[in-house]
């Protein structure tokens, strides 16, 4: 009799759990989620996460609220993410930075592969190959003939190391075999301001900070770093095209959670990360800045996690050639 009660007791218990877990599931999200972006307000990464995450809150019925952590190349909002309670209600969106970052910064306060749960990826913006509106070359050729004649002088903006600008120069730079005297600023906005008015000379930044001035002719562009021509801009070549082969560069933003996470949250995310990818307004708005949203299938755990392990792969011996580290 006793056993059969023991048995009993145990059998509701596991019910009793199952039961918990379900409506946990069913529940969640019960409140606000707080998405970090390890970048200033008004940069890049930091309008692809708004659009994405004013889309993923209607799906949620909750509101997701953008909080700007920067600092350290992306490193302290990432690090902030890591540490926090893994309960699905702290979530990062980070770019490409999240792969270089590994070996940019030597000692790190997370594990970047195991410190979070993978949600997808959210889409991966083509850069551009632009200089200041009066710089002298016409085209990609006649800049990098005309960097290298001027290396010493010539000027190349960033928005600090570990940004987009910053890996894309770098990438440039070793793709022209040539060092170039780099300005490094914090954040996206200033590097900018400093290029329109003139100050530095060349940059290399995603199209969603670019576009704009591209369009509004405040400044020159040379190429973009997609396979193909985006349809935003015509009219600029492909690096390719332009006479810099196999120069592609692509910055790819995913979204994460806390090591730890409920399996059942990051199902959740994920599935209304795919709905707010198919959102109208967000392929329109993405359109507008030179991108597209990830395809359902990357916008899944599996996707990010292979894109961020190879990206840390492709990116280690490009760093480490060049010998540029954070700390």
């Amino acid at each position: 009799m006793k056993i059969l009660k023991t048995l009993f007791g145990m059998t509701a218990l596991a019910a009793a759990s199952l039961i918990s877990v379900s409506a946990n599931a069913q529940t969640y999200p019960e409140r606000t989620i707080t998405m970090v972006v390890p970048f200033s307000a008004g940069g890049p990464t930091d309008t692809v996460a708004r659009l994405v995450a004013e889309s993923m809150s209607k799906d949620l019925g909750q509101q997701i609220i953008v909080e700007n952590v920067g600092g350290a190349g992306g490193t302290l909002g990432a690090g902030r993410v890591a540490q926090a309670d893994p309960d699905g209600y702290t979530i990062l969106l980070h770019h490409i930075g999240m792969a270089t970052s590994a070996t940019l910064y030597r000692k790190l306060a997370y594990d970047t592969l195991n410190a979070f749960e993978y949600v997808g990826l959210v889409t991966e913006v083509p850069m551009t190959i632009v200089a200041r509106k009066d710089f002298e070359p016409t085209d990609l050729k006649g800049l990098i003939d005309y960097v290298k004649a001027n290396k010493d002088t010539v000027t190349v903006a960033n928005a600090g190391i570990g940004a987009a600008s910053h890996l894309c120069g770098m990438m440039f730079m070793s793709a022209i075999e040539t060092p170039l005297v780099t300005v490094p600023y914090k954040g996206t906005g200033p590097a900018m301001t400093d290029l329109l008015g003139g100050q530095v000379d060349i940059m290399c930044d995603q199209t969603t900070n670019t576009t704009k001035q591209i369009l509004g002719g405040t400044i020159k562009a040379y190429a973009v770093t997609s396979p193909a021509r985006i349809p935003v801009l015509p009219d600029v070549p492909t690096a390719a095209e332009a006479g810099l082969a196999d120069f592609q560069v692509g910055i790819w933003h995913g979204v994460y959670a806390p090591k730890g996470t409920p399996a059942e949250a990051v199902d959740r995310l994920s599935k209304a990360l795919q709905v707010a990818l198919k959102d109208p307004n967000v392929g329109a708005r993405f359109a507008e800045l030179g991108t597209v949203p990830s395809a359902e299938a990357d916008a899944t755990p599996a996707a990010l996690k292979a894109k961020l392990e190879g990206e840390i792969a492709r990116w280690k011996p490009v760093i480490e050639a060049a010998g540029q580290y954070a700390d």
